[in-house]
C-alpha cells in the first residue's frame, strides 16, 4: 500500500476545512460576545533593594526580580486582596463574590502582573466592566505593594515606587474579540484538516479490504 500524500488530500479539500474555521471562529466569537466587556488600567512600580557594595550590580538585579516575582505571585492571595480592599480608596466590594472561593477567582481575573525580565520592574493591570473602577483598583494595588511591601517580603531592604500612573483604556480590552475568534478559527481549521485526514484513512482502509476479499 503507498504512502498516501495529505498534502495533495488537504489542498483538495480545502473547502471542508475552511468550513471547519468559520465554525470555530463563529463559536469563539458567540462565548466572548456573552462575557462582560473589560476595561483595564495599568501601573507600572520599580522594585529596589539596598545591598552592600560587595554585591555586583547583575546579582542585585537577579535579587530584585526574584522579589517582585514573589510580590506578583502574593498579589493573587486572600490577604493581599483583603489589604487593597481596606486601603481607602473607592471601590466597589459588591462586584466580588461573597463565597470565599468566588472571590478569590474573581480577583484573580480581575489583576494581572509581569515582571521584566532581569530587572525589578512590575506592570500590573486590574480589569474592570466600570474603567473607573479598574483605576481605583489599580491605584490600591499599588498603594498596598509601596506602602507594605516589607510586609510580604522575606528580603530586607526592600522599596516599591510608582513610576507610572495609572493608565486607562479607552476601549474595553477583554475579551479580546478580534483574538478570540481568530484561535477559534486556527483550532478550527485544525480540527478540519484532523477530520479530513480520518476520514481519507477510513475511506482507503475498506476499500483496501474490499480489494483484499476479491
Amino acid at each position: 500500500m503507498s504512502t498516501p500524500n495529505y498534502s495533495s488530500i488537504l489542498m483538495d479539500r480545502w473547502k471542508v476545512i475552511v468550513s471547519f474555521g468559520l465554525l470555530g471562529l463563529v463559536f469563539a466569537f458567540l462565548i466572548s460576545v456573552v462575557q462582560p466587556l473589560r476595561y483595564s488600567s495599568t501601573v507600572r512600580l520599580l522594585v529596589l533593594q539596598s545591598v552592600g557594595t560587595s554585591v555586583d550590580a547583575y546579582t542585585a538585579s537577579r535579587s530584585e526580580e526574584r522579589i517582585a516575582e514573589n510580590l506578583s505571585t502574593i498579589m493573587y492571595t486572600t490577604t493581599f486582596f483583603d489589604e487593597v480592599l481596606n486601603a481607602g480608596f473607592s471601590i466597589d466590594e459588591s462586584s466580588f463574590p461573597e463565597q470565599d472561593y468566588q472571590r478569590r477567582r474573581e480577583w484573580n481575573k480581575t489583576i494581572d502582573a509581569t515582571v521584566a525580565r532581569g530587572s525589578g520592574l512590575m506592570t500590573i493591570t486590574a480589569y474592570h466592566r466600570d474603567v473607573d473602577q479598574a483605576e481605583q483598583i489599580a491605584r490600591a494595588v499599588s498603594f498596598v505593594l509601596t506602602e507594605k511591601a516589607s510586609e510580604f517580603t522575606s528580603g530586607s531592604n526592600v522599596e516599591v515606587k510608582l513610576i507610572d500612573s495609572p493608565l486607562n483604556s479607552r476601549w474595553p480590552v477583554k475579551p479580546n474579540i478580534p483574538a478570540n475568534a481568530f484561535s477559534g478559527f486556527v483550532l478550527g481549521g485544525l480540527l478540519g484538516m484532523a477530520y479530513v485526514v480520518t476520514q481519507y484513512n477510513r475511506i482507503r482502509r475498506r476499500h483496501q479490504l474490499s480489494v483484499d476479499n476479491l
